[in-house]
């Protein structure tokens, strides 16, 4: 199942997203189709509050953006945390599904080291670099109710502000189904 994606102004997203356990409803479904909500939407990444939902598990799939040296990833974190962000920090040009016609240049840390739980709630602790590891941080902000424009200068978010108001009365066209907050 597709779902709509969740767009900015929806309270949400701002919510710090709740750890879920083991025996959480229909887990592998719900993790299945925010695989597909992404895929649908051209998204490398998607994390539960886009969908609605304030627990914390985000999906990524950066493997059609692998590097020579860096594979991309294609992974379901399931109550995340990170340990540790390393590494010199490099601007790279974001989007994300519920910012939908906004890209922006954000400053984030080369690698980061994560703690989670997979599907079948087994723990991993790994370490990304490169792109895997921006998706990750770009991800796991969603959980904490931040979103990369909360990282722009002030002028910056004043210039957006008029897209930004627009985006949440649902005065955008993406090529995928989204929910207008109060909508």
């Amino acid at each position: 199942m597709i779902y709509p994606v969740t767009v900015f102004g929806d309270p949400v997203l701002r919510k710090k997203a709740e750890p879920i356990t083991k025996d959480y409803k229909d887990l592998k479904v719900f993790v299945q189709n925010m695989f597909e909500t992404m895929y649908n939407s051209d998204g490398v990444g998607l994390a539960a509050p886009q969908v609605g939902q304030a627990i914390r598990i985000f999906v990524i799939d950066t493997s059609s953006a692998e590097e020579d040296e860096l594979p991309g990833i294609k992974q379901a974190f399931i109550n995340p945390e990170i340990l540790k962000k390393s590494g010199d920090e490099w601007v790279m040009n974001e989007g994300c599904l519920s910012l939908p016609e906004i890209r922006e240049d954000v400053l984030r840390p080369e690698t980061v080291q994560i703690k989670y739980l997979d599907e079948d709630f087994n723990e991993h602790d790994e370490i990304y670099s490169g792109f895997s590891s921006r998706v990750i941080q770009h991800e796991y902000d969603h959980l904490d109710g931040i979103m990369f424009v909360d990282y722009l200068n002030p002028l910056r978010k004043r210039i957006l502000k008029s897209k930004l108001i627009a985006i949440s009365k649902g005065k955008v066209i993406p090529k995928y189904r989204i929910k207008v907050p109060g909508k």
